[in-house]
């Protein structure tokens, strides 16, 4: 994997400087987060603290108890010993593996764990929108991949003030139709001396999610990138998890399309000339990418290098549901495993009947598109925490759950109640400032996100 030096920790120009670096280096970048002020913006966290006008980095050095530091609910929380295995249990599968890793940033837009993602070694960080690589660049990453074609102009032309501003920035983009490269070519047309480079994605099936379908198709798009000046083609890419019905067999003969379609490129001489160091295949979510591994590994010599770039994200978090049944380290236990690293602390507010209850957390609060969020425990108004069992999220409102309660479960007006979620890249998204928790409840820092 790449160094933290090379993926992320450069200096970062400002065109508004005439192109001097705005910020040293990411952790820097990353550091400023901690002068901004604790306020309103902010849920679950404590109104004392924005009365007394601290800053972020402030109320973490405070080591406030969760439960008794004044924070309100609902509070999103991260588990900082999940967070710290997950991070670490990915590195190493792609160390083992051969493999480059740049994580998909979408997952969770926070500055901070893409330092320690960086610091893991991961090459760079996936995005895909604009905006997104907007919020990357702001904290110094140097290396962008976009996983989306991109055909905006204004946006396409931001890439390439950042490109001409800033000879160590890496910046690859989807195409998936002549159509597609057209515009991207018009758009860079007179802007930048540096190509765009682009990879061209395969779509995960016929009936997939974006990409091109067939490989004569593929290697039209290719051969139109070639004729472009403003783009250089980079290799292939592609994502295996929106393939309907997926399944191991399916995934598997995917990717060695995938593969093959990079070694029908190079055959056609279609990277001869252009400079290029390295043949970028890319794929790899958080539900398949052992099979990325395997077949990556069995990638024919090109005439390049080839870069094995894994792209996974909710790794970071890992959830409750989703994911829980899909990771590839149950299939292969003997690689690794990830934790939930997500508690949603809430507040029973109403307790109309003796098989119903509402709390204080919903649809703005809960990831909620794969599925319900699970009850994993209560905690009591004399602080003593036991498991939910009895407890089922039958519905959300906007600012509530509904609870169906079992006879027994002793559940009371005041008492809180711990959720845990589904589908990690909807819950970061909806809390700007997440605290992260050590095992004995002290929170020990706190994570921005921006979306």
């Amino acid at each position: 994997m790449a160094s933290a030096e090379a993926a992320g920790q450069q200096p970062h120009p400002d065109p508004a400087t005439g192109g001097k670096p705005a910020r040293t280096t990411v952790r820097e970048a990353v550091r400023e987060l901690d002068r901004e002020r604790v306020d309103h913006r902010f849920k679950g966290l404590p109104p004392d603290a924005a009365d007394a006008g601290l800053t972020v980095g402030e109320l973490a050095a405070q080591h406030r108890d969760l439960h008794t530091g004044g924070f309100t609910t609902p509070v999103l929380t991260l588990d900082g010993e999940a967070l710290d295995h997950n991070l670490a249990a990915l590195a190493a599968f792609c160390d083992r593996h051969g493999l480059e890793f740049a994580p998909h940033g979408k997952t969770c837009m926070a500055p901070r764990l893409f330092e320690r993602q960086l610091e893991q070694g991961a090459w760079g960080i996936t995005v895909a929108m604009p905006h997104q690589a907007r919020v990357c660049r702001a904290f110094g990453i140097r290396r962008i991949f976009l996983a989306n074609e991109l055909v905006d102009a204004p946006a396409l032309h931001w890439v390439a003030a950042e490109l001409a501003a800033d000879p160590e920035f890496e910046f690859v983009a989807y195409v998936d139709s002549v159509r597609g490269v057209a515009l991207m070519d018009a758009a860079l047309a007179g802007r930048t001396t540096r190509p765009v480079d682009v990879v061209v994605e395969l779509g995960a099936g016929a009936e997939g999610r974006t990409g091109v379908r067939t490989t004569a198709e593929c290697m039209d798009v290719a051969r139109a990138v070639a004729a472009a000046p403003t783009l250089r083609l980079a290799g292939v890419a592609g994502y295996e998890a929106t393939m309907p019905g997926a399944d191991a067999g399916s995934v598997r003969e995917w990717l060695r399309s995938l593969t093959a379609l990079a070694a029908d490129f190079d055959a056609a001489g279609l990277f001869k000339g252009t400079g290029l160091e390295r043949i970028v295949v890319s794929a790899g979510g958080s539900e398949w990418f052992d099979a990325v591994a395997e077949v990556f590994a069995g990638i024919p010599e090109l005439s390049l290098p080839v870069q094995r770039l894994l792209r996974s994200g909710a790794y970071v978090s890992h959830d409750h549901g989703w994911y829980s049944g899909l990771t590839p380290f149950n299939r292969h236990p003997e690689e690794g495993g990830l934790l939930p690293a997500f508690r949603l602390w809430t507040q029973v507010v109403s307790r109309p009947t003796p098989g119903q209850a509402f709390i204080n957390a919903g649809k703005r609060d809960i990831a909620y598109d794969l599925g319900l969020p699970e009850v994993l425990a209560v905690r009591g108004a004399d602080g003593t925490e036991r498991p939910g069992t009895g407890i089922t999220v039958t519905k959300l409102s906007d600012q509530h759950a509904w609870l169906e309660t079992a006879p027994g479960t002793g559940l009371e007006v005041g008492d809180h109640v711990a959720l845990g979620m589904a589908h990690p890249c909807t819950i970061f998204e909806k809390w700007p400032l997440i605290p992260v928790t050590g095992p004995d409840g002290t929170v020990t820092e706190l994570v921005r996100t921006f979306f």
